[in-house]
């Protein structure tokens, strides 16, 4: 099959120099490994502090290095280098009368983006910067398109998500911020492993999806003949674990939502949920405080230090304010939903406040949930646990005792975003059956996000479920808050694009 597509004027002058490096025998695509001994960082590390007459006496010294070309500087009979590896830059030094005039004349024929291994020794230049001084070198890999500007990058959005393979050759800053996810994620799994908890792994596919309010995905399997939707959380089968002995468990994994892509959704995102038996929603709330102020210590912010995030700072380090939903809104706006009154008088009090009330509100509770996303929410900057959430818009969590009006249940907000949801678990299962049918109610309603009635849950709670708290958190809000980037786009290596016409 011909390739039909067009090249530029740079594309096609690297296209002829691949083929005329095949035609001469010395395709860099056949290369299969480069032995090296060290990287840009540990090249760094070993001779930095050698001084320049110290680095000349290390003749017995073979160095190894390969990376790709990022600036490339001809002098006359010489020519600097940059390479990039993993790891960062290192500058190199070729000369011809040491390469040879074929090797040198190879040399010149490079491009920037050609990724190359070197043989040399480490020097020091008059300027006292570490170099490589090449004694050979070998074309391991060509590069038949040319990078962006170093000084720009690439500056469309758009683009930088669809190559983000570009954008972290050119873009130190990015490549960081996937660096520091990872780091994230490592500091979550040690907090947890230290305290005991298992980590597990529980179906993508499922044929009953539960566990949060939001609309799946559906696909179909041929062999089964059955529909099947990607899970919207792991929820329903960590606490099947939990029943099944295993007290404490967690995963991390894609969740999948077939809702609205903006700088703050991507319809796949990383979540954590974390159970533990014999624990309530408090120990939650002090669990999720430890992860976040451990995490950005595993990422070098300072203890104690503020941070910067969509404009605003705030003290990671500080302890968490907690408020419960009702005072929250009383705090507001001076509405007091302690009151007992009908849903009819709810939703008077939502039409002086000029909200509009959904068909398939069926509660005064969801009137509260309403007023609080509306008018409190946005204004959260503090790292804040706001609980006792009504029990309508919580069918998984256990009923507060000292008012059965609300849960044992907690939202935590940063900057006005939701970055955990927790609770003390419903373990009933007659009630709980109670609260799924509430759910299909409000399904028949119109409202899509409800959960379904999953038997198969309910009779895991006839087994017996101990008393259990659960959180989930968000992996990527987590990460956009420590790294101070804007878009979820911005912590994603591969973000959802529309298909590029």
């Amino acid at each position: 099959m011909m390739d039909n597509r067009k090249f530029s004027e740079q594309e096609e002058i690297r296209r002829r120099k691949l083929t005329d490096l095949i035609e001469n025998n010395k395709n860099p695509f056949v290369q299969t490994k480069f032995e090296r001994n060290f990287n840009t960082k540990t090249f760094k590390e070993t001779f930095d502090n050698f001084s320049k007459e110290k680095l000349a006496e290390k003749s017995d010294v073979n160095i190894k290095i390969p990376g790709r070309i990022r600036l490339f500087r001809e002098t006359g009979k010489a020519v600097f280098l940059n390479i990039q590896d993993g790891m960062g830059l290192v500058q190199a030094y070729l000369r011809k009368d040491v390469l040879g005039d074929e090797y040198f004349a190879e040399l010149l024929n490079l491009d920037l983006g050609d990724i190359i291994g070197l043989h040399g020794k480490p020097m020091k230049t008059n300027t006292g910067e570490l170099t490589l001084r090449v004694e050979k070198f070998v074309l391991l890999s060509k590069s038949l398109k040319p990078l962006p500007d170093k000084h720009h990058g690439i500056e469309d959005q758009e683009e930088k998500y669809r190559r983000r393979y570009v954008d972290l050759i050119m873009n130190e800053k990015s490549k960081q911020v996937f660096i520091n996810r990872n780091k994230i994620i490592r500091t979550i799994q040690k907090v947890l492993d230290k305290k005991g908890f298992v980590e597990v792994e529980t179906p993508i596919l499922q044929s009953i999806y539960g566990g949060a309010a939001a609309k799946p995905f559906k696909t179909h399997h041929n062999a089964l003949g059955m529909d099947l939707f990607l899970r919207i959380a792991t929820e329903i089968h960590l606490k099947q674990l939990v029943v099944g002995s295993m007290e404490k468990v967690y995963e991390i994994g894609r969740l999948f939502r077939n809702e609205g892509i903006s700088t703050r959704h991507n319809p796949e995102f990383t979540s954590i949920e974390i159970y533990a038996a014999y624990k309530d929603f408090y120990y939650m709330m002090d669990l999720s405080e430890e992860i976040f102020k451990e995490s950005a210590l595993a990422i070098g912010i300072k203890n104690n230090s503020v941070i910067e995030y969509s404009g605003k700072k705030i003290n990671i380090f500080k302890k968490f304010k907690r408020i419960h939903m009702v005072d929250a809104i009383k705090e507001n706006i001076n509405v007091d939903f302690w009151k007992k009154m009908t849903f009819e008088e709810a939703k008077e009090i939502a039409k002086k406040h000029k909200l509009e009330v959904p068909k398939h509100f069926l509660s005064v509770g969801n009137i509260i949930n309403l007023f609080f996303e509306e008018y409190v929410e946005p204004n959260i900057i503090e790292p804040t646990f706001v609980y006792g959430h009504p029990v309508e818009i919580s069918p998984l969590s256990k009923i507060n005792t000292e008012d059965p009006r609300f849960t044992d249940r907690f939202e935590l907000f940063i900057i006005g975003r939701e970055y955990a949801n927790a609770f003390s678990e419903l373990n009933n299962p007659i009630e709980q059956f109670e609260r799924f049918e509430q759910q299909i109610k409000e399904k028949e309603k119109g409202n899509e996000e409800a959960h379904e009635l999953n038997y198969e849950f309910i009779e895991a709670l006839e087994y017996g479920l101990p008393p259990t708290a659960g959180i989930g958190l968000g992996i990527d809000r987590l990460v956009m808050l420590l790294t101070n980037s804007n878009s979820i786009r911005d912590v994603l290596l591969f973000p959802q694009m529309k298909i590029k016409n």
